[in-house]
């Protein structure tokens, strides 16, 4: 089994309800984002999948992200923007843009602080 890791970010604007009277006001985070795929054979190239083509589809995930309000994304509309929600969101749209046989998202972890992180795994 082989996998591979990409680390990411993003910054970007949400409000969580319910949480914590702090988490409920209008605030900002720098996400740090790490994706994990996995697979158990190479191609012809000897690579699970080129590491320019998962950057590429993590950066058109982060680009719809990136300096946006989480709560008014219409992906996210009825989904609470916690960072557990944004690494299922990742995770669900990086899945759909492989095509590349037998790889597999294995793990996708949002850091919306240094000391405070989410991580699904699908």
């Amino acid at each position: 089994m082989f996998e591979l890791k990409i680390l990411s970010h993003f910054s970007a604007a949400h409000q969580l309800a319910m949480v914590a009277k702090k988490c409920e006001n209008l605030h900002g985070h720098n996400w740090k984002v790490e994706v994990c795929v996995k697979g158990e054979r190479l191609n012809d190239a000897g690579v699970l999948v080129d590491f320019g083509i998962l950057k590429g589809y993590v950066k058109e995930i982060m680009a719809r992200l990136d300096h946006r309000f989480l709560n008014e994304l219409p992906d996210l509309e009825n989904i609470p923007p916690s960072s557990e929600n944004l690494a299922v969101y990742i995770a669900e749209n990086l899945q759909a843009m492989i095509d590349e046989p037998g790889v597999v998202v294995s793990k996708v972890t949002t850091w919306e602080s240094d000391d405070a992180c989410a991580t699904y795994f699908p």
